[in-house]
């Protein structure tokens, strides 16, 4: 089949024998690996600012919990325009120039990182960029849910998200240990504090290369990028991409719509900021800053002149489904989670488990390093493996069990491990030893990891059968964005309650946020006459 392929019919066994398994089998397997790229550098940032705070670079801890939250929000914004990519530009197109994309922000990163004199502003707008990973996970989602029938949807759509979900262990592995030797050149810095990799820690006084965390994936993205362009496909049926163009027209649309993501996203956090870190001073609470960003990025999109705003008003249509938002709410239970406590975890065991929690003069301080405590860069990697491995379970089990059936399950097990997440940090956060409260703290992250991942599967299963197929591909889009905003609300919730030396009442927040999902869950599909039965 030529690159545009016109009367792709999956759901006929017939066609899916004589061919479609292969085309549809080949686009999945060049999505993976450009999808965990655009994790990996989306977030990557969970671990450079630990590397960062071992090397001495002069940040307050809250300023560095920022650009894990910049590169969060920005990334959560770009999925709004990323849903509606395959339909405007193509699939092949998009994944391509999303791809080749990312190498902006790796290169940025590894040049800024040389230097520890670089200024606050730098980093936050190279974390603004890497958001460009982020949002690639919308149209990734969208396009390879046209590929496959329904009954294997579950599968194909948790295979795509799972092992893309990757990115962030291969990052939490890769970078760490990358950062070990001068394969990229430039001079190296010194450890003034212990850092560590899988294998175990690294002791203070050793050199390492920072910037390495950024260049390391030009190795990865240039070839992908070849890939890419000619190994994938563009369906130009009526219901998935029928009036793209040539390529670069689509090239100039997706670039035209992410400019209004990364606009909206950076009028967002200057109004949330405060003035010390680049913000407006103004501190206005993210409850009213994020409604309005996705708001302000659905107004300006659909502003877009001619071919391009008649189309996004043909898709704004899944907003007029009820079974939309629910599903956005359950969604961002499930990912949301996941990919907040992912970009959170490392820098959040950093600071409670690597510094000891004493009394001096009748205040309890949060400032002298803990000899004993545990590498946070040799543990980052374990709950987003366990999450991301799983995923694809939890699609398999939910095409035979019924996806929401297997999100009410999870469900409660994410509310128990939350609480169970907050009563530890209390007692570490008031230990001059908090490293005998990390084995509980870990076990009982792994679990909430895991939990996660069945329930990315099983709502990807749930949306998959409630929704045609015209409209599966932009709610799988839509509701991968607002659940994005988890990769900023969680390090932004971790940072606020550091400051206030409360850490567990940002897992008690959590644990009640998913006690609602729960009943969402119940009322929409699982009670009798539900609007449809455990899809």
């Amino acid at each position: 089949m030529g690159k545009d392929i016109r009367g792709w019919a999956p759901e006929d066994e017939t066609f899916w024998k004589q061919g479609g398994r292969a085309v549809a089998n080949r686009n999945l397997w060049i999505s993976i690996p450009s999808l965990l790229c655009g994790f990996a550098v989306w977030l990557y940032w969970g671990i450079i600012t630990v590397q960062m705070l071992n090397l001495g670079f002069p940040f307050e801890k809250h300023e560095l919990f920022t650009l894990s939250a910049v590169a969060g929000l920005t990334g959560a914004t770009l999925r709004i325009p990323s849903t509606f990519f395959i339909r405007l530009a193509g699939g092949r197109n998009t994944i391509f120039l999303t791809t080749v994309l990312l190498v902006i922000p790796a290169v940025g990163t590894g040049l800024a990182l040389r230097d520890p004199a670089t200024p606050l502003w730098q980093f936050q707008v190279l974390a603004l960029l890497s958001g460009i990973g982020g949002g690639n996970f919308a149209s990734s989602m969208s396009n390879i849910s046209f590929f496959f029938p329904k009954r294997v949807q579950g599968y194909a759509l948790g295979m795509n998200a799972g092992l893309g979900n990757f990115g962030v262990t291969t990052m939490q592995i890769l970078v760490p240990l990358v950062m070990t030797a001068g394969v990229f050149g430039g001079a190296p810095m010194v450890l003034e504090n212990t850092s560590g990799t899988l294998i175990g820690k690294i002791p203070a006084g050793s050199e390492t290369w920072i910037q390495n965390a950024g260049f390391v994936w030009l190795v990865i993205l240039i070839p992908l990028g070849f890939a890419t362009w000619f190994g994938m496909n563009n369906i130009r049926d009526e219901h998935v991409s029928p009036n793209i163009g040539n390529p670069l027209r689509s090239f100039a649309i997706i670039l035209v719509m992410l400019v209004i993501g990364l606009f909206t996203a950076a009028c967002g956090l200057w109004l949330m900021l405060p003035e010390k870190v680049g913000g407006s001073g103004f501190d206005l609470s993210k409850w009213l800053v994020l409604p309005l960003v996705i708001a302000g990025t659905v107004g300006l999109l659909r502003l877009l002149p001619g071919e391009v705003g008649r189309n996004l008003h043909h898709q704004y249509r899944i907003f007029d489904n009820k079974h939309t938002w629910a599903m956005t709410v359950i969604y961002t239970m499930t990912f949301g989670s996941f990919i907040g406590y992912a970009a959170t975890f490392a820098l959040a065991t950093k600071v409670v488990f690597g510094y000891s929690h004493v009394m001096v003069d009748g205040a309890m301080t949060h400032d002298t390093v803990n000899p004993n405590g545990p590498s946070a860069l040799t543990f980052a990697w374990m709950g987003p493996f366990i999450g991301a491995l799983i995923r694809p379970v939890g699609g398999a089990i939910s095409d035979r069990m019924g996806g929401a059936k297997v999100t009410q399950i999870i469900s409660v097990v994410m509310v128990a491990s939350a609480l169970g997440v907050a009563w530890v940090l209390k007692l570490a956060y008031a230990s001059a030893s908090p490293e005998q409260y990390f084995v509980p703290f870990l076990l009982l992250f792994l679990v909430l990891f895991a939990a996660t991942g069945i329930g990315n599967g099983s709502t990807f299963r749930t949306i998959a059968v409630v929704f045609d197929r015209e409209q599966a591909g932009p709610v799988l889009g839509w509701t991968s964005a607002v659940a994005a905003y988890g990769a900023f609300v969680i390090p932004k919730v971790f940072g606020e309650q550091i400051r206030a030396t409360t850490p567990e009442y940002a897992l008690y927040g959590f644990a009640l946020f998913y006690a609602v999902c729960i009943l969402v869950n119940w009322w929409f599909y699982l009670r009798p006459n539900a609007y449809v039965r455990n899809p």
